[in-house]
């Protein structure tokens, strides 16, 4: 009887730590969301400024571009978006997630990766946080973490 309360208690302070962990700041000051399915994210595609209602879901580890024949089928086809459809390599990037944390990395794309700091900035590999603006070529998007 005494260790099933000794269980029973360890997996109430495990259930209370992974918690509090979800909802620790990052580095870069955003709170992350408490995700229902790890690894489940979505792009909102944004035009003019705003946020439209084409959302793109992310399952990562996720490439990100646009169906080829010669290439074969990837994970968020961005082929059909026109104009920006244009601007997006067939492999362009890399959505993971790795140790709770979003990254994207550029697979070598034509046109690039970029994530909104004061301005866009090229990126290679780096973290992705909710609500992070981030473009694939001349593609903008809003990261967002968790279901819609």
């Amino acid at each position: 009887m005494m260790e099933d309360n000794a269980s029973i208690v360890d997996s109430v302070e495990e259930a209370v730590v992974e918690a509090e962990t979800a909802e620790e700041a990052t580095d870069t000051g955003h709170v992350a969301p408490v995700m229902s399915t790890p690894g489940l994210a979505r792009l909102v595609l944004k035009r003019a400024g705003s946020e439209t209602d084409t959302v793109f879901p992310v399952m990562a580890p996720a490439v990100v571009g646009r169906f080829d024949p010669t290439v074969g089928p990837i994970d968020v086809d961005l082929g059909a978006l026109q104009p920006e459809g244009t601007y997006i390599s067939r492999r362009h990037a890399r959505i993971l997630f790795e140790d709770g944390v979003f990254r994207v990395e550029d697979l070598g794309s034509s046109n690039g990766t970029f994530l909104l700091r004061d301005d866009f900035v090229k990126v290679e590999n780096e973290e992705l946080v909710d609500g992070q603006d981030i473009a694939f070529g001349n593609a903008r998007f809003v990261f967002r973490i968790g279901e819609a």
